[in-house]
């Protein structure tokens, strides 16, 4: 779980998510770079969705996390923008 020490401000929320998905990875590498790992932990993905593909690197890890989209995040969107179910713009008749 998240502490205080380790994550600072960010500790509450930092060990709700590890509550709702499981333990935070670290979040920079051994370089003190931004761990892709990290992000998609964040991001609420699978382990290894996008940081297990076969020949994509670091960079290009970041840059798919970058541009993707968060599964929570578009799932609410299309609640709250998709029409009820059984309802047509349009009618034949």
């Amino acid at each position: 779980m998240g502490d205080g020490h380790r994550w600072g401000p960010y500790a509450t929320a930092v060990a709700r998510w590890e509550n709702l998905t499981r333990p935070a990875p670290e979040p920079t590498d051994g370089a003190g770079r931004l761990s892709p790992a990290f992000v998609e932990w964040m991001q609420g993905l699978p382990p290894g969705w996008v940081t297990a593909t076969p020949g994509l690197g670091r960079p290009a890890q970041l840059t798919t996390l970058g541009n993707g989209v968060i599964p929570q995040q578009a799932a609410r969107a299309v609640e709250l923008l998709a029409p009820p179910l059984g309802h047509c713009a349009h009618r034949a008749g």
